[in-house]
């Protein structure tokens, strides 16, 4: 399903009100989680530049979040808190 630029408008602007995850954008409008990036990190440059720079700023916080959850993640297993 490829998106239209009112579409790809409205789900960026989901994405930074709810402070969504691109998961969580791509459940909510029917669209794969790849689409929902490629749309996001390329089209919407072109679309909307100041937007682009706001969902930019998020999937930047969320990519950071992630590594730290994994970081912690890891750090349990290799206590052995975690059971794998």
């Amino acid at each position: 399903m490829v998106l239209t630029d009112d579409e790809l408008i409205e789900m960026a602007e989901y994405m930074v009100e709810k402070r969504a995850t691109v998961r969580q954008a791509a459940s909510a409008f029917g669209v794969s989680k790849s689409g929902v990036h490629s749309a996001v990190t390329r089209r919407l440059n072109l679309i909307d530049i100041g937007l682009a720079a706001e969902v930019r700023k998020l999937l930047d916080e969320n990519l950071e979040a992630r590594a730290k959850r994994g970081g912690i993640a890891l750090r349990e297993k290799l206590r052995g808190g975690l059971r794998v």
